[in-house]
């Protein structure tokens, strides 16, 4: 089954505490089904040092995974939020199209 969002891909968050901020996927977690966004659901990590790595202790904030149902993917023409839909080229490539606008996004990996 053909995913509709994938990493590199800008999208939306439409729900939560970080809602209607943007950014890139950075990671998709498929059996969790949960997706890793830049600058999204922030969390703060108490991370002791490790002197055999060369890592100092401290407060570090990193990206935290949200679920896939609250983001949408951002269109490139239309620029908003929109719902992914497939079809086939006449080469028969299969490929994403904005729901909105009815533009091709990408072909599918």
């Amino acid at each position: 089954m053909a995913q509709k969002i994938l990493v590199n891909d800008k999208v939306m968050v439409i729900a939560g505490k970080d809602k209607n901020k943007v950014g890139k996927v950075i990671k998709i977690l498929k059996d969790k089904h949960k997706v890793i966004v830049e600058g999204v659901n922030l969390i703060k990590k108490h991370v002791k040092p490790n002197p055999y790595r060369n890592e100092s202790g401290g407060i570090v904030e990193k990206e935290a995974p949200i679920d896939i149902s609250n983001v949408a993917l951002m269109c490139e023409s239309c620029a908003k939020p929109t719902r992914v839909g497939f079809k086939f080229t006449e080469d028969g490539k299969k490929v994403r199209y904005c729901k909105k606008c009815n533009e091709v996004i990408s072909k599918v990996r």
